[in-house]
């Protein structure tokens, strides 16, 4: 942490601002905090499990966040303050919100900002450096924009969002409040449509638009395609990582989680509280279901009912998946053992050939009485 934003609390205060249960000295001052792999003196970090617990216990940390789940695995003399509370990883985070904030440009527009004479800027907005606020768009009170921005033409802003440098929003386009769009991000491209005849691809113009609505944040180059006709929506307080691909008329329920280079193909339609991991891909025209799971590099080639959890490609239930990859490991001793069997098969044959070309002993007739 740079020293001079450091800041100072004490675990009196910290317990009270995370409504936890302090083991230690109240009055102790905490300068700054940092993962257990990297604390000082000074600092206070978090463990979530028992081999963590013990790790932070022995760092240079001058205090632990702890769950209250693991109390029992404290010993009775910890050597440095204890602070309990339900979620350690949530008092992490609001602790990195209390000693590093994110800063926000003061409020004014730059001087070689574009902002067309009939867009709406609301109050205490900050515009950078050649941003382009395009005619007919409507910027929300406290919005950020940042060098680069473009807002495309009858395109909306709301409350407090916040958007990075070179972010591209596309005419007609919705941004909620408080929406955080990193970096490169590319709001209302055109869907990947085209009619094929006689070998040539004909463009299918897409004149629908993409609706984010609020506490939505969205990683640093993605990209969300504006519907054929109506809306591409992503629903109140999902969240993508960097890297996702968004297809037209895509419909996202609302605190879903989309992880890395994700790619929804067009029309597919996820439910609330849907966790996408690393590098899943999603046929078009799919329904995932409400709080399904997919694991990373899995591609979903049908509906999921909701509460499902698969992985794998095609995408299955995810034990049955690793009982097919255990399975797996065994496959070259398999073809050793089935290769030892042909051999011997080949042996067993050969010797019965080999007995049934053999002549035979002519038996003796038996004499009349």
């Amino acid at each position: 942490m740079d020293a001079g934003r450091e800041k100072v609390h004490s675990l009196n205060e910290l317990a009270t601002l995370l409504d936890g249960e302090l083991r230690g000295d109240p009055h102790r001052m905490i300068t700054g905090v940092a993962g257990v792999e990297r604390v000082g003196a000074g600092e206070i970090t978090f463990a979530e499990d028992k081999d963590r617990l013990q790790q932070a216990l022995a760092s240079a940390a001058s205090a632990v966040v702890v769950p209250r789940s693991l109390s029992a695995h404290l010993p009775d003399e910890p050597g440095k303050p204890v602070l309990l509370v339900e979620n350690a990883r949530l008092a992490f985070a609001r602790l990195l919100g209390l000693y590093q904030p994110v800063e926000r440009p003061a409020p004014g527009v730059h001087p070689t900002a574009v902002i067309h004479r009939r867009a709406l800027v609301g109050k205490n907005v900050s515009i950078g450096a050649y941003v382009v606020v395009e005619a007919g768009a409507r910027i929300g009170d406290g919005v950020v924009l940042y060098p680069g921005v473009y807002i495309g033409t009858g395109s909306q802003v709301g409350n407090d969002s916040i958007l990075y440098p070179h972010v591209v929003v596309r005419e007609r386009c919705q941004i909620g409040a408080r929406a955080i769009i990193h970096a490169g991000a590319v709001i209302g491209s055109d869907g990947f449509g085209f009619v094929t005849v006689n070998g040539k691809h004909e463009k299918i113009p897409h004149i629908g638009t993409v609706i984010i609505e609020d506490d939505v944040e969205i990683g640093a180059n993605t990209t969300i395609d504006r519907g054929t006709t109506g809306p591409t929506r992503i629903g109140r307080g999902t969240k993508t990582d960097n890297l996702v691909q968004i297809g037209h008329n895509c419909d996202v329920g609302e605190s879903c989680l989309l992880v890395a280079q994700v790619g929804l193909a067009g029309s597919t339609h996820l439910g609330h509280h849907v966790t996408l991991a690393g590098q899943v891909g999603v046929v078009g025209h799919l329904t995932i279901g409400d709080h399904c799971i997919v694991g990373g590099k899995s591609v979903v080639a049908g509906d999921l009912p909701p509460g499902s959890f698969v992985s794998g490609i095609p995408a299955r239930p995810h034990t049955q998946e690793m009982r097919v990859k255990a399975a797996t490991r065994k496959v070259p001793e398999l073809l050793q053992k089935v290769r030892e069997l042909e051999r011997r098969l080949a042996e067993l044959e050969s010797r019965l050939s080999e007995a049934q070309r053999e002549p035979q002993p002519v038996q003796p007739k038996a004499k009349a009485p």
